[in-house]
């Protein structure tokens, strides 16, 4: 059986942009933090430093997601597609673990 081939998310260059700029500053907390790690940091620090990348993971997907109901989600319940609905279930699912 052939595999289905994965659906994609069409974003405008602005976007992109906005949601690449927000990785690299998270990218840049990671090595923030590996830097402190290296130069033994305290501890206490270290965990604040982290819970401020969480922070801005949680705000990136909370973005993406807004994003993904407005466009994605409507799209298809405009085109009749109720099968988005699961999708949408399984999804808030994981983000609630």
């Amino acid at each position: 059986m052939e595999k289905k081939c994965c659906k994609k998310t069409h974003r405008g260059e602005e976007e992109k942009k906005s949601i690449n700029n927000r990785i690299s500053r998270i990218e840049g907390q990671l090595k923030g933090i590996k830097r402190m790690i290296a130069e033994d940091a305290y501890c206490n620090d270290v965990l604040v430093q982290l819970s401020a990348i969480e922070n801005s993971v949680k705000s990136l997907s909370n973005h993406i997601l807004e994003n993904h109901l407005y466009s994605c989600v409507t799209q298809d319940l405009e085109n009749g597609n109720l099968e988005i609905l699961d999708e949408l279930i399984n999804l808030f699912k994981k983000f609630s673990n």
